[in-house]
């Protein structure tokens, strides 16, 4: 008895998929399933959307998304949710997900089920496109590793986040203590 050829996955089949509460994603074909967040997951990639929207508001370099985006750099086999990225302004003014190409910083927050996935599927995903800065944060452990195009492993912060966008005049600045603080 032979084994059923393995499914390779475009952004057109996930995009179909059904609503049923489980986050799905799409990297080279491989399909990437992950249930529901949990709070703690969701508290975190909450605040560090508000937190880098404020800072962008006084340096207007990007538009930081979050999760439920369409992210696939217009590639047919990639098709990935960030919790947060930021991409150009020019690029967010067209208002169509197919058009952005460009990723200024992306970030995933840890979950159990999402461990692989971010730190090495994505990780490597977006190395290749190039993004300059890949945060992976883990509130459970209430550190971030940070990885950019070329690295083979990360820094770990445990302290202070730190982004020097190009055109901004200051860096953002996030004391980790204030991103991980309890509910």
């Amino acid at each position: 008895m032979g084994m059923a050829a393995p499914i390779y996955y475009t952004a057109d089949m996930v995009r179909a998929l059904p609503e049923d509460g489980n986050v799905y994603e799409v990297v080279h074909g491989e399909l990437l399933v992950s249930p529901a967040p949990r709070l703690w997951h969701e508290e975190v990639a909450a605040r560090l959307q508000e937190m880098v929207r404020a800072y962008l508001r006084g340096e207007p370099v990007g538009l930081a998304i979050g999760s439920r985006s369409d992210l696939s750099w217009g590639l047919k086999d990639v098709l990935v949710s960030p919790d947060l990225f930021v991409v150009p302004l020019d690029e967010a003014r067209q208002l169509d997900w197919l058009t952005l190409r460009t990723v200024l910083l992306a970030a995933e927050v840890l979950s159990p089920s999402s461990l692989r996935a971010d730190r090495f599927t994505k990780r490597r995903l977006y190395q290749e496109r190039g993004v300059p800065l890949y945060w992976v944060v883990d509130p459970d452990e209430r550190c971030v590793e940070i990885w950019r195009p070329d690295d083979d492993f990360p820094a770990i912060e445990r302290e202070t986040l730190v982004w020097n966008p190009a055109g901004a005049s200051a860096p953002f600045t996030l004391e980790l203590t204030e991103l991980f603080r309890p509910i």
